[in-house]
């Protein structure tokens, strides 16, 4: 970009704030969370409603443990303070616009990491007798973010999440490959399958793999005691042995290429293939599967100020603009719903029987954890 090209792109920005009013004394609403995961005009909407008390900044990543690892250096106050430096850009902005007097961070988290996000002290409680929509939510979404303060599950707990969408552990495979088999994958047994050797990937994570294999087993992924199940070890092992590899990120690739058959994988990645590979297909294991929602979290770094904050959740539990998000994403608003739009991209996660057998992934206990960690040790070597 040249020095005329730049004057004209950062005349466009100013001209365009200055007709949205004067942000000299306006607060920032700085929102962390993953790329492509809300609707561009769901967010120009929420933007219409703050537009004259706040300015909007969405900082999106790449994956749900970036978002994590981002609230860990958030907490350091000289990495937060460096954070905060602005950059060129910014600089001749907020000489052009003036700097928000205040700016109140807000960050999306996958329910699997607020436990660590609560015991480490990265996150403030959220008081939801100040926050309109809560009794909307399905029951499950609120039980799992009521903790105590070492982010266990406590039905007298603490509020730390606002939860929004939700989405499920599903397996992708290939329609071609199959239909030379004869058969479509129904349930995870089927992963065991002779066909699947060296054919299948796997996440890269204990709770998941552990879990789909407990769901086999018939029982719970939430399972603690890991020792009372005989046959466990011996099933990860025959597992292991038809997996090509683990991933927890770049699972999909090689389903594409051909390289493998089927792969473990969630929702939120696999529908948005479904429109443009018309040999990739998935099913919900009719056994149950595992459950995950993403929820609101508070750092603990950055202001006390609840307004802004309040206004962002409580905007996602709107009715029309929860029945939105479910529309028009790859993922399933947290606030109850009797049914879903025709077309809904994320319908058939609540129009199936299986919805009923499946459990979102609890926290557990260190010497549970241990128990998980050390199967998952014996499995890979």
């Amino acid at each position: 970009m040249d020095r005329r090209s730049f004057l004209l792109s950062l005349g466009t920005v100013a001209l365009s704030q200055g007709l949205m009013g004067c942000r000299r004394n306006a607060s920032s609403l700085q929102v962390s969370l993953l790329a492509r995961s809300l609707p561009p005009q769901l967010v120009s909407r929420f933007r219409s409603t703050v537009k004259s008390e706040a300015d909007l900044k969405l900082l999106l990543v790449s994956s749900a443990e970036q978002l994590f690892l981002d609230l860990q250096k958030g907490s350091d106050p000289k990495t937060a303070e460096s954070a905060r430096q602005p950059n060129l850009f910014e600089s001749i902005s907020n000489s052009i616009l003036g700097s928000p007097s205040k700016s109140y961070p807000l960050t999306s988290l996958g329910d699997y990491w607020l436990q660590a996000a609560i015991a480490q002290d990265l996150i403030r409680p959220w008081a939801t007798d100040q926050i309109t929509g809560w009794n909307t939510l399905d029951p499950q979404w609120q039980k799992m973010v009521r903790r105590d303060r070492q982010g266990q599950l406590s039905a007298q707990g603490e509020i730390w999440g606002a939860p929004y969408r939700w989405g499920a552990t599903v397996i992708a495979y290939r329609k071609d490959k199959f239909r030379d088999l004869g058969w479509t994958p129904t349930d995870w047994a089927d992963l065991w399958r002779p066909e699947l050797k060296n054919k299948i990937s796997l996440l890269d994570q204990p709770r998941e793999v552990i879990g789909l294999t407990l769901k086999k087993l018939n029982h719970s992924y939430n399972t603690q005691n890991l020792a009372a199940i005989p046959s466990l070890a011996s099933e990860l092992k025959a597992l292991h042995q038809q997996a090509k590899f683990y991933s927890s990120s770049h699972y999909l690739q090689p389903l594409l290429l051909k390289d493998t058959w089927a792969a473990v994988g969630w929702s939120t990645d696999v529908l948005p293939v479904l429109n443009d590979e018309a040999e990739i297909g998935f099913v919900i294991p009719q056994s149950g599967t595992a459950l995950w929602s993403d929820v609101w979290v508070w750092p603990k770094v950055g202001s006390s100020d609840t307004k802004l904050l309040k206004q962002w959740a409580e905007f996602w539990w709107q009715p029309d603009v929860a029945k939105a998000l479910s529309q028009f994403t790859d993922a399933v608003s947290s606030v109850r719903q009797e049914s879903l739009p025709p077309g809904a991209t994320a319908q058939f996660l609540t129009s199936q029987s299986w919805f009923s057998k499946s459990e979102p992934l609890e926290p557990m206990a260190e010497s549970t954890t241990q128990q998980y960690q050390s199967l998952w040790q014996q499995m890979r070597a």
